[in-house]
């Protein structure tokens, strides 16, 4: 084989090795832009480079690999969509006191099920791996919920905030905590269900 073979063969295989090379780290770009959904492209935000935040979100896969979660029972299911029916209740009368319950009902489900409940930026990069799509509700839900403490926040807002809770409690329950049922069966009160709208 000639020098200029020899030249070619090592230009082309290190041409091939980088094409690998860019190949691999685009599938893993997809695959984690799949998995964290809104949530990659507010890490990327967040962080210097991209190269940095997709770090960030390997490292919460790794971490989230070492939880112990546990799928609820039957009974818990039905408990916690009990307790959430009666917030939606509560709610007309007492919008501000109900949106803390609706946090503290939402640690305890997420605790239940086996995530750290650690402080909320913890709590939430945790619950990024498997329940991407709604961690935006519970990140709006969780600042309006400040909001109220510091007497920021309108009855607008606290519905607001249960409807964001609700979306991630859905997701946790693994079903909508007040499923449809005919209109004849609804109690009048809940003819003010503040998160169906």
């Amino acid at each position: 084989m000639s020098s200029t073979q020899v030249v070619v063969t090592v230009i082309v295989v290190l041409v091939l090795a980088a094409l690998a090379a860019v190949a691999v780290v685009a599938g893993r770009r997809r695959a984690l832009r799949q998995r964290f959904g809104p949530e990659y492209d507010r890490v990327v935000a967040e962080q210097d480079s991209r190269s940095a935040a997709e770090r960030e979100l390997r490292e919460r896969e790794r971490r989230h690999a070492e939880l112990a979660l546990t799928p609820l029972s039957p009974e818990s299911r039905a408990r916690y969509a009990a307790a959430w029916e009666e917030l939606q209740v509560r709610f007309v009368d007492s919008p501000a006191e109900t949106v803390g319950d609706a946090d503290e009902l939402v640690s305890r489900l997420i605790a239940e099920r086996g995530y750290p409940a650690g402080d909320f930026s913890e709590q939430a990069a945790h619950l990024s791996v498997e329940h991407a799509r709604t961690l935006g509700h519970y990140r709006d839900a969780h600042e309006i919920r400040l909001r109220n403490e510091r007497g920021e926040a309108g009855t607008e807002d606290l519905r607001q905030a249960l409807v964001h809770y609700r979306a991630l409690f859905a997701d946790l329950l693994g079903e909508d905590p007040v499923g449809p049922r005919p209109p004849e069966q609804r109690h009048p009160d809940h003819e003010h269900d503040v998160t169906s709208r």
